[in-house]
Order: structure tokens, then sequence, then C-alpha cells
């Protein structure tokens, strides 16, 4: 009953996000997200932080993407995204120890520039 009533929701708990799949074009899953960049002034979910390639939480690569580029499927229960995981990892990345380089303006112009979005500052 509840889950059901979750589902009914357009707002939900960044908890409950983070974690959850991305799927590429052709279903398959590519990712998932780390966790989600809200802007301080507005509240608005900015950008989401996508680990590609990790196992239990471990390596992979990080990518910063609009949030915009993600659609939430239903019957997928998770995000799907228009690329492939391969387009995916030709995107901007960067490590877990330069993490908060996607905090960086330079690498977010970077970021829009590729995913071809308009930025949102």
């Amino acid at each position: 009953m509840l889950d059901e009533r979750m589902s009914e929701q357009s707002v939900i708990g960044s908890d409950r996000v983070e974690g959850t799949s991305i799927y590429g074009t052709n279903g398959d899953k590519i990712g998932s997200v780390r966790r989600i960049m809200i802007d301080k002034i507005t509240g608005e979910a900015r950008d989401v932080e996508v680990s590609v390639g990790a196992f239990l939480g471990m390596g992979g690569e990080l990518h910063s993407l609009p949030w915009e580029k993600l659609e939430y499927d239903t019957e997928l229960g998770g995000y799907k995204l228009d690329v492939t995981e391969e387009q995916l990892r030709g995107a901007p990345t960067y490590g877990e120890a330069d993490r908060d380089r996607q905090l960086d303006r330079e690498y977010q112009t970077r970021v829009y520039s590729h995913w071809t979005v308009s930025p949102y500052w």
C-alpha cells in the first residue's frame, strides 16, 4: 500500500533516489545515482552524480549530468537516460579523490555543453 501511494507522488526523498539504477536507451543498467546536487537558493535539483562501472560501491567512474537529462521510468523502477553506457563513459568524468570537481563552474560548463543543455546559471 505504501509503495503504491509513493508511486503516485511527484516528490521523493533524496535517500530514496541515491542508489537508484540508471538505464540506457536499450534498457540495460548503465549506472546508478550517487548523489543529487541541489541549488541552495531555489531548492531545485540541478545535477546528478552518476556512478558507472562500480562494484559493491567501489571503483567505477563518476559523471555529473544535468538533472533534466534523466526521466523516471516506472516500469524499470529507475531513471532512463537517452544514451548508451559507452556514450556516458565518453562524457566528462572525475575520480573519487576529485569528487567536488562537479561543483567547479568550469567543469559544469563542460558538462552542460557536452549534454547540450542550457546552463541554469
